[in-house]
């Protein structure tokens, strides 16, 4: 029963530090101007806590990142089109990239503070496994999309990097805060830039 305890009061305190970090950030103009002691504080655990399960701030930015978006992962595992592992590839293409500019839209601050997290911490964007998976199904998708196109098509992995670098949230916040940049302009711009990318 005690063991049964801890891992209820386990769960109960992780979802109360997820809660508490995804307000605090949403409230923040940047991930990183929420300390872990504020976060601590409102989701009434010890900072040791915090540190236990999610290691450090760029783990825990991840961990509430991860939450808000575990919809498009579940859709790209086994979801229908346009996202889903049936959809024809090209459509795929588009799929994944409309959704990542909803993603950097309405998580601006959570996608930067990832992106900006130092290296060699196990932080860095380009080896992070949720890089690696989206990366590699745009890839494989972009790959089919253009078999036996004459001319050959662009390599399809550096493909997927440069679809990838398009939507940076550091580059979709400058947009949005500079130049005035809509959802609705940003899903045309990004899908026509997977036209001319995939040729026709």
């Amino acid at each position: 029963m005690a063991r049964e305890n801890e891992r209820a009061d386990a769960a109960r305190n992780r979802a109360a530090v997820l809660a508490a970090a995804d307000r605090l950030f949403a409230e923040s103009p940047h991930g990183t101007a929420v300390s872990m002691d504020e976060i601590a504080e409102a989701a009434g655990v010890g900072k040791g806590t915090l540190f236990r399960r999610f290691g450090d701030r760029a783990g825990l930015v991840r961990a509430v990142f991860e939450a808000r978006t575990a919809w498009f992962r579940e859709a790209l595992e086994s979801g229908p089109e346009p996202l889903g592992p049936d959809t024809p590839p090209r459509e795929r293409v588009f799929g994944i990239m409309e959704a990542l500019v909803r993603i950097k839209l309405d998580n601006t601050h959570l996608a930067q503070t990832l992106e900006e997290a130092p290296a060699g911490r196990g932080a860095e964007l380009f080896a992070s496994a949720s890089y690696r998976l989206v990366h590699g199904l745009l890839a494989d998708a972009v790959a089919r999309a253009c078999a036996g196109q004459t001319p050959p098509a662009p390599d399809a992995a550096w493909t997927a990097h440069v679809l990838l670098g398009a939507v940076r949230a550091d580059l979709v916040g400058h947009l949005v805060a500079t130049e005035g940049l809509t959802r609705g302009r940003a899903l045309r711009d990004v899908r026509d830039l997977v036209e001319r990318l995939l040729g026709p």
